[in-house]
């Protein structure tokens, strides 16, 4: 069954979704990408955050690492040359939201804008080798300036330039998946090994409970809990998606202590964090394992996607068959998202009666689905390879 759920849902990446978010996604006037298309198929005028061009780049480098036929290279490189010119400001740092006509609206620091322009700046270098050092330059010289200007005195990063709090677990995991992205192609991978390692360090020893194994979303200035209802947040998504990442880490570095927190993770994630009446991941939890917020999002079953498969692939026997029932569950949920008129669009939230909010498919969304898509299929070629091949 997850073999077929990779069919399907590669054939929509190629025919439908890549299609659609270059042909109407992509402003041929003005540039770069919109936030939201609408669900008839025709592209909204709206601000546009700094966050949602670097996750098209990805987007279309991924495109062209499957083979996509489309015109992978321009779409991609038409998302970078906007994000680079637009967004950029002179502190050394992109701003966090243009007008749709590209005129800057909002210049502030915004750490989590910074996270996806690293991880942006890795794919397209990865896509297109010529590429390589001018965006490896661009990408240390970020670090340096978040690490200068931004950097907290203890470790990790402020989340804007107001030093504001509460501190936030959430940029830093982008950071962490920008981190590993370059650590894997850089011709210097030592200042992003050491950024990797940071912020695992921090995840493992702030970010995670260390009485619930739960990852919280918000902290005081010491990263020590945060005070009231934001302090107790706890988010099944990014349980399931810090999962995904410190099994990475951990595979990398041979860490079982990272392995054994991403489980638990994982596993607070789905006993407690998936609706059992409309079998899908909600929104917020508190640390009690109660539910804070019943909103369906469509980013959190990718997230539980990615991570049961990643799990599955370090695991055996009946732990590894728990996984995979459970990224088959999470294809499910993912498929009812994309019930939409428009082959390629997906709706974003559910309410808790499972109907949906009508509004137009969020762009940003699209690397959420891009990264759980390939997951699926890297899995799914690995387990029709033969076994003399695989070894």
């Amino acid at each position: 069954m997850l073999h077929d759920y990779a069919t399907e849902f590669v054939g929509w990446l190629h025919n439908d979704a890549l299609p659609l978010w270059w042909q109407a996604g992509a402003d041929q006037i003005n540039g770069g990408f919109v936030e939201t298309i609408a669900l008839d198929g025709t592209a909204t005028v709206a601000a546009r955050r700094g966050r949602v061009q670097p996750r098209q780049v990805y987007c279309y480098a991924l495109a062209g690492r499957l083979g996509w036929d489309g015109p992978w290279q321009e779409a991609m490189l038409h998302g970078l040359r906007y994000f680079t010119e637009k967004y950029w400001v002179e502190p050394g740092y992109f701003g966090s939201l243009v007008s749709p006509s590209g005129a800057m609206l909002d210049a502030s620091f915004d750490l989590y804008n910074q996270a996806f322009a690293l991880f942006g700046f890795s794919q397209a270098a990865q896509a297109m080798p010529e590429m390589h050092a001018d965006l490896e330059t661009r990408s240390r010289d970020l670090l340096a300036t978040l690490r200068l200007g931004f950097g907290h005195p203890e470790t990790g990063f402020h989340n804007d330039d107001a030093r504001s709090l509460p501190l936030k677990s959430n940029p830093h995991m982008h950071l962490f998946e920008a981190a590993l992205a370059w650590e894997e192609i850089a011709e210097d991978p030592a200042p992003w090994t050491a950024l990797a390692d940071e912020i695992a360090q921090l995840a493992m020893s702030r970010f995670i409970d260390a009485r619930s194994g739960a990852l919280r979303e918000f902290f005081a200035g010491d990263w020590s809990s945060y005070a009231g209802i934001e302090g107790r947040i706890v988010e099944p998504g990014h349980q399931f998606e810090w999962a995904w990442l410190l099994t990475r880490w951990g595979q990398s570095r041979g860490s079982a202590d990272a392995l054994v927190k991403a489980e638990r993770l994982f596993e607070i994630g789905l006993r407690y964090g998936i609706c059992s009446d409309r079998k899908v991941a909600v929104m917020a939890l508190l640390d009690d394992f109660s539910t804070h917020d019943t909103t369906a999002r469509l980013w959190p079953q990718t997230e539980w996607l990615k991570s049961a498969l990643r799990l599955a692939e370090v695991s055996h026997g009946i732990k590894r068959a728990y996984y995979l029932s459970a990224a088959q569950a999470a294809c499910s949920a993912m498929q009812r998202f994309f019930e939409v008129p428009v082959p390629g669009l997906w709706r974003d939230k559910m309410h808790a009666d499972g109907s949906f909010v009508v509004e137009p498919a969020p762009a940003s969304s699209f690397y959420h689905i891009a990264c759980a898509i390939d997951e699926l299929r890297l899995w799914s070629e690995a387990e029709r390879m033969p076994q003399s091949v695989a070894a």
